[in-house]
Parts: structure tokens; sequence; C-alpha cells
């Protein structure tokens, strides 16, 4: 469990973090009808090493190896998809997670994106699990609990008729890729964990439209829905503060934070470095 104790470590950390916020801006006019996962993910590393000077996470990663920079997770692929030679064709959603290292440090995050126009259900989805994400941010203090958190994201995701996925959560973050604590993205408030100034972890919910219910394909990586309907899933790094958190994986491009979150005071964004 990494704590950022003093400054120097605060800018380490979000350097690493704004770096893998910046591969999202870096390819999001590459996301395009007719372009391969494989080749978004050749473009991804070649920033990542070339214009950041960082590492990739995610190569060489688990058992088995993890073959590429990026997750390339696609309509019912829930997460961990694995970049490939097939295009990506108009309509599809599109999730890109990515994990660099800098300086000894790990930066973690993901975003959702559009190829051509999509459904109406695929944008709402979408959405939902952007602010899904943003609810649980805004549960993020010193004193509070990781069940708060959980419980924020069921709620909004449960009451807009979508499922939260139960298998993977939010992790801690910071020397290493995945540290204490688990952050789950359900639950009940006031329960398991209480959080602390300092501490480092991401909150990540994958929603999906239909049952919560998923699979594993046989690369060993690859998780879908088991109805095989559509899934979506946000994801930033967060650091907590007395009365709030720091936003840690932003960048000059990324969305528009949700207005709910505009107007609250207690959540700051990392000031470009």
């Amino acid at each position: 469990m990494t704590i950022i104790k003093n400054q120097s470590d605060l800018d380490d950390m979000r350097l690493a973090c704004q770096g893998a916020a910046k591969v999202l801006d870096f390819i999001t006019p590459y996301v395009q009808e007719g372009i391969t996962t494989a080749e978004l993910d050749k473009l991804c590393l070649e920033y990542i090493t070339e214009t950041l000077k960082a590492k990739s996470a995610t190569i060489g990663y688990g058992n088995p190896p993890f073959p590429s920079s990026i997750c390339t997770s696609i309509n019912h692929q829930v997460c961990h998809g694995i970049p490939s030679n097939k295009k990506l064709k108009k309509g599809d959603i599109l999730n890109i997670d990515v994990t660099i290292i800098k300086n000894g440090w790990f930066g973690d995050t993901s975003r959702m994106f559009y190829v051509g126009e999509v459904s109406i259900l695929a944008k709402h989805l979408s959405m939902i699990s952007y602010e899904c994400m943003w609810k649980g941010i805004e549960k993020v203090k010193n004193g509070a609990y990781l069940g708060d958190i959980g419980h924020a994201i069921q709620q909004h995701a449960e009451k807009s008729g979508f499922s939260v996925v139960r298998e993977f959560c939010g992790h801690g973050l910071g020397k290493n890729f995945h540290e204490e604590p688990q952050v789950l993205h359900y639950g009940t408030p006031k329960t398991q964990m209480k959080i602390f100034t300092g501490l480092l972890f991401t909150i990540e919910p994958m929603i999906n439209a239909g049952k919560k219910e998923i699979s594993h394909l046989n690369d060993g990586w690859t998780v879908i829905t088991k109805d095989r309907s559509l899934s979506a899933q946000w994801e930033h790094a967060i650091l907590v503060k007395d009365s709030g958190c720091e936003v840690l994986t932003i960048s000059a491009n990324m969305p528009k934070i949700p207005n709910f979150i505009s107007s609250n005071k207690n959540i700051t964004f990392s000031s470009l470095l």
C-alpha cells in the first residue's frame, strides 16, 4: 500500500498519472472506423516510450503474459481485451485502458470511445458508467469508508437499469501496479476499510447493459458479458485528502466532468506538470 508522504512523491505520482491520461488524449483522433486495435496499440507504445520516456506496465504482466501496451475492450468485452488485427467498425464502443511506469511510479486510467455514430443505448450506458465513476469519487475523503464508494456507484447504475460487475475492482496504486486496498464498485455505506489522507487508489467501475455475470475467453485475459450485452468502463486514479480527494489522471483533453462534480470544492485536479 503506497502512501504519499511528501511533495516529491506527489509530483512523481502526478507525472505518471498525467502521462497515462496523455496517452488517451493522443490516441483519440486515431479511433476511427477501419483501424485495428493492434494499430492503436502500436501507436500508444511509441508515444509511451518515445514521447513520454516511460514504460508500459502491461507488456509482459501476469500469467499468461499480457502482450500489449493497452487493453482494448470492444462492445460486450468488459475488460482486458487484447489488441488484434480485427478492424473497428461504425457503431462500436471501445474502452482503452493504459498503465505506464514513470520514474518508478504507476499511472493507470481508462476511457470510453465511440467509433462513428453509436446506438442510443451505447451512449446512455457510457454516460451512466462515467457518472458512476464520479459518484464514487465524490465519496472519497479522509475518514470515509470504501463501502461508501461502492454503494454510490451501485445505486446510480442500478437505478438506471444497469448492473455492476462484481469480479473486478479498483485497487491501490503507486509504487506497484496493483496494491491494497481493493475498491469494490458495490457495497454498503460505512463498511469495509476506512480510508485516510495520502492513500492512492483507482476507481474503475465496469457497468453492463444487461446482467452482471461475466465469462472469460480462452486467451487468458479477455472478459466478456455472459449475456453478450454491452459493457462500459471509466477509470481515474485518486489521492485521498483531508476534506475530499485529488484526481490525478487528468489531461488537457479529458472528457468534461459532470455538472454535479464541477461545483464540488472538495474535489481537486492535479496541476499539469
